[in-house]
């Protein structure tokens, strides 16, 4: 592997952190590590978000920046006779991607590796071969030779299951791969936004905040907005990358490398004119490229976001990601350090007017 300077070690640690939906802890931690010393007060919610709050102007507009620690995974239901494990997807999974991956089982008593199974296609009719193979019908092998002997072990009911992968730099060492770039480069961007601010003038209170629970529901996101009440908001995600053979640019226009998506348009939101036209504007006047996205087919926490309270204008910034919602994802590092930079440089002209014209204009 390539030597990891210091975004890379941040970015390894946090792709490598497991963390489901209603599991989030370990990587809670590791976001909490990086971003604490940049923040003058840390705060949660009920659920385990976790808020950190860097105070620019005290009596300012408060500016959210959210990201969501979970990735997709699965969750022990049973365990069989025989020791394998039948599971639950949390979080969206495409059955075609699953077969025979790698996972790891995060039981009280430590970690255990096991492997999807389903029958081989050797006892499979022809016509059940030409078929995707029912996530029902899937199971976890973990070697063991009994219902007893996995219990021994540690697993038990509800103990969480995460995909298996090391990160890694590749030959384009521009080209990033590693498991749970949902949502984990959107963790990195809220952290180093809050780095680059320590030594800039901010005319706000803003909030960099990490959510739990976006992959069922953005549902850490409707009760940290709750506590934070912002004035505006944004949510840092990946967006689909349509550079891959097959995808027509009518599916997905967005290129790898060539800027942060504005997503204009998701199943969970309309983006706000006014807070659309105000990053496209400082995007321009700075040379930072960026690209418009529409996902009719997904969402980001900014669908929970913008309808707490009265209503808050949102948006949703994302990086274009090949192969999300599997093992393996692909960013582009150029992509991550652009958003770092339009974010960092769109929350320093969030002063009170500028806010107030979004809002009300």
């Amino acid at each position: 592997m390539a030597k990891l300077d210091e975004t890379l070690t941040m970015l390894k640690e946090l792709t490598d952190a497991r963390g489901i939906a209603g599991n989030e802890y370990e990587v809670r931690e590791v976001f909490k590590t990086y971003i604490e010393p940049y923040a003058d007060e840390l705060d949660t919610d009920g659920l385990g978000s976790l808020i950190a709050k860097k105070v620019g102007k005290a009596d300012g507009p408060k500016i959210m920046i959210a990201s969501h620690l979970d990735e997709v995974g699965f969750m022990v239901t049973q365990i069989d006779e025989k020791g394998f494990l039948r599971f639950q997807t949390v979080g969206g999974w495409w059955a075609q991607v699953m077969l025979a991956q790698r996972v790891t089982v995060v039981t009280s008593k430590g970690d255990i590796t096991g492997i999807i199974g389903s029958k081989p296609p050797h006892v499979l009719s022809a016509e059940a071969r030409k078929k995707t193979y029912e996530i029902k019908d899937m199971f976890i092998d973990i070697g063991a030779t009994s219902r007893e002997e996995a219990l021994e072990w540690g697993v038990k009911p509800g103990d969480m299951v995460v995909p298996y992968f090391e990160f890694t730099v590749m030959k384009n060492e521009k080209m990033l791969l590693a498991k749970a770039w949902d949502n984990r480069i959107g963790c990195a961007v809220v952290i180093d936004v809050l780095k680059n601010l320590q030594k800039e003038d901010h005319p706000n209170t803003l909030y960099g905040v990490a959510n739990v629970q976006e992959e069922v529901g953005l549902r850490g996101a409707k009760t940290a907005t709750h506590k934070v009440k912002p004035d505006i908001a944004f949510a840092l995600d990946v967006g689909i990358a349509g550079d891959t053979p097959g995808i027509t640019e009518k599916e997905a226009l967005s290129k790898m490398g060539k800027g942060p998506q504005i997503v204009i348009y998701d199943a969970s939101m309309v983006a706000h004119k006014g807070l659309r036209d105000t990053v496209v504007k400082v995007a321009e006047e700075l040379n930072i490229p960026y690209q418009f996205e529409s996902i009719p087919g997904g969402g980001t926490d900014a669908g929970s976001m913008h309808l707490v309270g009265n209503g808050i204008p949102s948006l949703a910034v994302t990086i274009a990601t090949r192969y999300i919602h599997s093992h393996a994802a692909m960013i582009h590092r150029d992509d991550y350090e652009n958003t770092v930079r339009l974010i960092t440089e769109v929350v320093k002209r969030l002063d009170q007017e500028t806010v107030d014209h979004i809002i009300f204009d």
